[in-house]
This record gives structure tokens, C-alpha cells and sequence, in this order.
């Protein structure tokens, strides 16, 4: 049964010497990971996801301060729940996948809370940079065992409003803020 390790990894600050674990940088998963994103579309909800291109994660038990996330999407693959609005979404009014293929983002700070953790980071879309906080947990994957932080999956959820982008395309039908909904399967290099 997947837990929440986080508090376990907290509780592991207490055990001195050699028991304490060292920055750890992480592979992605890029074919059990996905970049989720919804947004009201009048009564309805339009769901999607855009590809998750490069992902640079460096995950620090001992510190969270120190933990690193650096990601790379793929806009040109962004899909939507309604087939017009995949369109829409990749076009001039709102993402630009042309003149701007890529989103990305990257941490500036990782600060404890609760049983999870609030990163920090600078958001681009659109060649427009704004900071964001997405909220993160930490499971261990299905099949490893209490303490295995070799195989993660880390879930980050926040929300944004487009137009802060100037992805203000269709803003009288498809609301402003858009939900984020980040599933990184992760393994340990090496």
C-alpha cells in the first residue's frame, strides 16, 4: 500500500551518523508520468494533459531546502478532452506551441509542510516567467518496501491563471484559473 514517506523521511532527521541519506538525483519515468492540467469550460470541465519532455529531480531527506525540481514540457503535445479545445489550447491564443514549444519549470526553494512539502519555483509559458508554489507529496511505489527510496512517485498540485501568461484566448467561455495535477513516477540514478 502506497504511504505517504515524508513524515517517515522527517522522523530519519533523529538517527545520527551514517544512517542519514545524501542528495539522491532521480530518472523520470517519462512513460508512467503525466502533466495534468483542468479548467471550467462553462458548466462543463475540460481535462488534459501536456507531455513531460526533461525532468531534472534531486530529492534531499536529510534537508529538504536542499531538493532541486527542473522539468521540461513538450506544449506541441498537449492534449484536451474535447477535441476543439486541443486546438485551441495549442494556438496563438493561448499556449503558442509554435512560437513557443516548450514550458518550463524550475524550483528556487522546498520548504516542509506537514506531511508533504510547498516548492517554490519560476513557471514559463509562453516565453512569460511568473513564480508559482505547487504542493508536493512523496510516495514509495507499489511492490518496495518501508524505507525503499529507490522507485518514488511524486505527486505536485497547484494552480495558476492563464492570463498571467497572456493565454487569454476564449476567457468568456474557459475560466482563468487552471488546476495542475503532476504524477512523476521516479527512480534513483545509479
Amino acid at each position: 500500500m502506497a504511504r505517504t514517506i515524508l513524515s517517515t523521511l522527517f522522523a530519519a532527521l533523529l538517527i545520527p551518523g551514517p544512517l542519514m541519506a545524501a542528495p539522491v538525483a532521480y530518472l523520470l519515468d517519462r512513460a508512467a508520468s503525466t502533466v495534468a492540467f483542468e479548467t471550467a469550460f462553462g458548466p462543463d470541465l475540460i481535462t488534459g494533459t501536456i507531455p513531460l519532455d526533461i525532468a531534472d529531480l534531486t530529492l534531499d531527506f536529510d534537508s529538504v531546502a536542499n531538493c532541486t525540481v527542473a522539468v521540461q514540457l513538450d506544449v506541441s503535445g498537449a492534449e484536451a478532452s474535447f477535441p476543439f479545445a486541443a486546438q485551441a489550447l495549442k494556438g496563438p491564443k493561448v499556449l503558442d506551441a509554435v512560437a513557443h514549444p516548450k514550458m518550463v519549470f524550475k524550483s528556487t526553494a522546498v520548504k516542509a509542510r506537514g506531511d508533504g512539502a510547498i516548492v517554490a519555483g519560476n513557471l514559463t509559458i509562453r516565453g512569460v516567467t511568473r513564480p508559482v508554489q505547487l504542493a508536493a507529496e512523496i510516495f514509495r511505489q507499489k511492490g518496495t518496501v518501508e524505507g525503499d527510496r529507490s522507485r518514488l512517485t511524486v505527486r505536485l498540485t497547484g494552480k495558476i491563471n492563464r492570463s498571467d501568461f497572456g493565454a487569454t484566448g476564449w476567457s468568456d467561455m474557459v475560466d482563468d484559473a487552471v488546476r495542475i495535477i503532476i504524477t512523476a513516477r521516479i527512480e534513483a540514478k545509479g
